[in-house]
């Protein structure tokens, strides 16, 4: 019921209940295909959770710089940081500031990288009729203890791309799914 409240507040297709926002992204950038020898852009200014998500899957956390007007990731620096190793841009909204979702969007279409929001401080932020989450390929939101809404623990991750989706049920439930007529069956979405 909580999944589906928070889909439709959000405006996406699928929120997944986890247990933290950093097993959230940790299950973001499993889900995109995303580990050793790749590298994902994020700001340098942020809980450490954002870059140790990252180095959890073996991938490398690139810095870039933050705006100075929002305290978010610098678009321009962030174009700056792409290699031919960047798979993924990871904007973290911060304090209900949203990052410049449009420019970095832009970024990401014209160099074939995804977006992982990063919306732990920012339930009910929106820019352009978009929610904070509802931007990227997958958003990530946080409930511990000093957030905008807090259930002392517990995070969210939203999409509206039904395959991701079904990896992230697979992460989240250590690649099995219940099935009828069975006890346990192993998914191949991992």
């Amino acid at each position: 019921a909580a999944e589906k409240a928070f889909a439709e507040f959000l405006g996406v297709k699928h929120v997944l209940a986890v247990n933290s926002c950093t097993s959230a992204l940790i299950s973001a950038i499993r889900a995109l295909g995303i580990g050793p020898g790749d590298e994902v852009i994020v700001p340098a200014y942020t809980y450490v959770s954002t870059a140790t998500s990252v180095l959890m899957v073996g991938a490398v956390p690139v810095f870039a710089d933050m705006e100075r007007s929002s305290y978010c990731l610098d678009p321009k620096d962030a174009e700056r940081k792409i290699t031919p190793r960047t798979k993924a841009l990871i904007p973290v909204h911060l304090g209900g500031q949203m990052a410049d979702m449009d420019r970095l969007t832009l970024i990401a279409q014209r160099r074939g990288l995804e977006i992982i929001e990063d919306a732990a401080q920012s339930i009910g932020a929106a820019c352009d009729g978009h929610a904070a989450g509802a931007w990227g390929a997958l958003g990530s939101f946080s409930f511990q203890s000093n957030k905008t809404i807090t259930s002392g623990e517990g995070g969210l991750l939203t999409t509206d791309d039904d395959a991701l989706a079904e990896r992230i049920k697979a992460l989240r439930a250590v690649g099995r799914f219940p099935t009828p007529g069975a006890s346990v069956a192993r998914s191949s979405a991992l």
